[in-house]
């Protein structure tokens, strides 16, 4: 559905491969939440601008739990 969205907009497929995660080893505290502690610090990701018209899912197709 997703893909369909970002076709539409102009965007190309979406190629990412998703792998089992392996053992994940959290940044300093200086580096969480980095643009709410520096509202005018770089972030190259700059987002499509696309909505996903159907939500997020947690692993295994369940729900996500909302924010």
């Amino acid at each position: 559905a997703y893909g369909e969205r970002l076709r539409a907009a102009g965007y190309g497929a979406i190629t990412t491969e998703v792998q089992p995660a392996s053992e994940f080893y959290f940044a300093e505290d200086y580096h969480q939440q980095y643009l709410a502690k520096n509202p005018e610090g770089y972030c190259g990701i700059g987002g499509t601008g696309v909505s996903c018209p159907v939500g997020l899912a947690a692993a295994g197709g369940a729900s996500a739990p909302s924010a």
